[in-house]
């Protein structure tokens, strides 16, 4: 009966979510809470919702203060001068400026928001291509694959799903990808190369004037903010790497500290939350209602009866492979299934079948995140991202993924290799 119960939750959450005739925050919240009334857990609800907020609180917390710290380093121009030396160095060599746009896209993605990525990286080097004469596809393809891995970064929307809806840290879910994601990375240049090789035989290294223009220099004071803004990000990069504290409390502290020496003035931490605050609630509400649809379902039992059944139904001796299995479709299952119905109704079940057959949970979430709405995210549909990028570039969708498809499943295979050898994943 659990099983049953958890699977019509399931599928009831995919029709909602997959129709778009609910918001995805009503389905994650009304369904299970209607289906625990019709199957007698209704006087357990205020336990089991509780337990749920209780356990995602602090990823919802991380998600805040990340989102927040790095919206105000992207306001204060951390990452301007590396656009303009990039720039400087690229000239009017077509593959110079195809790597270049790889690194950029790769520093502003720090950021883990595929949105203030698209808009910052765009609208620097379009004009850059239009004069070149380079495609505009080379441009939304080449920031696709840069903004895919970086989007693993814990207080990135894959990320922080899978650590709500499984109910773990960033310890075990991503730590143990960082090897991965390094090579993915590698990848991502070695592949722009490729790609700007292509456009350097088709146009030729082109002479160009100045392609940027010269910034007006900087007060004292605004040096000063600079350096001391690189410095704290550094800082912060290595705590979080270090793991010398917990997420929630490193992005807490750097933000607090950031905005009093960026943004000093009650008015000025105004307009900064006025700015960026919409992006913070649209992610914590649903990690808050992500803990109200696994509290309910973990709570029951449902999961558990749900992972039961389906060990019944696979071969023995397959379910060690359900962690690459995981991983390998990770990327193409971007183009079917949201990022919430994937990591919320798809993956909760995928994890404890794993466990079920003495598997580790944090393997199938690290599998995950190899390419769920990672490297699938900036060419899948069901984004709204993805949507500013080609519409910026001026390219369409279907050329785009054309183009870009087989790049970024090589980031996710890539990734995968390297998550088998480093025991991140297990065969």
């Amino acid at each position: 009966m659990l099983a049953v119960s958890g699977f019509v939750t399931i599928v009831l959450f995919l029709v909602a979510v997959l129709s778009r005739r609910v918001s995805v925050l009503i389905a994650l919240t009304a369904i299970p809470i209607l289906v625990a009334l019709v199957t007698g857990f209704g006087g357990e609800l205020g336990t089991l919702i509780g337990d749920g907020l209780g356990k995602v609180a602090p990823v919802a917390i991380m998600i805040t203060f990340a989102v927040l710290y790095f919206s105000l380093m992207v306001d204060a121009g951390l990452f301007d001068p590396a656009v303009t030396r990039v720039l400087r160095w690229a000239k009017g060599d077509p593959l110079k400026i195809t790597v270049g746009t790889a690194v950029l896209t790769l520093l502003v993605s720090l950021d883990g928001d595929g949105t203030s990525t698209f808009l910052i990286t765009v609208s620097a080097l379009l004009p850059v291509y239009r004069r070149l004469g380079m495609r505009p596809l080379v441009l939304a393809g080449v920031i696709c694959l840069g903004a895919g891995v970086m989007n693993m970064v814990p207080w990135g929307g894959p990320t922080a799903r899978a650590m709500a809806a499984l109910k773990l840290d960033s310890s075990e879910i991503f730590v143990p990808a960082i090897p991965a994601m390094a090579a993915g990375i590698v990848w991502v240049l070695v592949a722009s190369v490729l790609i700007g090789r292509s456009e350097r035989k088709r146009l030729g290294v082109i002479e160009l004037d100045e392609l940027t223009p010269e910034p007006a220099p900087r007060t004292r004071p605004e040096a000063l903010r600079f350096w001391f803004n690189v410095v704290l990000t550094l800082a912060l990069v290595g705590v979080l790497l270090a793991q010398l504290a917990d997420l929630e409390v490193v992005f807490v502290i750097a933000f607090v500290i950031a905005v009093i020496v960026n943004r000093p003035s009650w008015t000025q931490q105004q307009e900064l939350f006025a700015r960026h605050g919409s992006n913070v609630v649209l992610v914590t509400t649903m990690i808050f209602a992500a803990g109200v649809f696994t509290g309910i379902l973990s709570g029951t039992g449902m999961i558990e009866a749900m992972a039961r059944s389906l060990v019944g139904v696979i071969p023995d001796g397959a379910g060690g492979a359900l962690p690459v299995a995981v991983a390998i479709t990770s990327m193409p299952l971007s183009l079917v299934f949201t990022p919430d119905a994937y990591y919320f109704g798809v993956l909760p079940v995928l994890a404890e079948t794993s466990a079920t057959f003495g598997g580790s949970a944090s393997e199938v979430g690290t599998a995950a995140i190899l390419g769920q709405m990672t490297t699938g995210f900036p060419l899948s549909p069901l984004t709204a991202s993805t949507f500013i990028l080609i519409g910026m570039s001026g390219v369409e969708l279907g050329a785009h993924q054309r183009f870009i498809f087989k790049w970024a499943f090589g980031t996710t295979l890539v990734m995968t290799a390297v998550a088998l050898l480093t025991g991140a994943i297990s065969f």
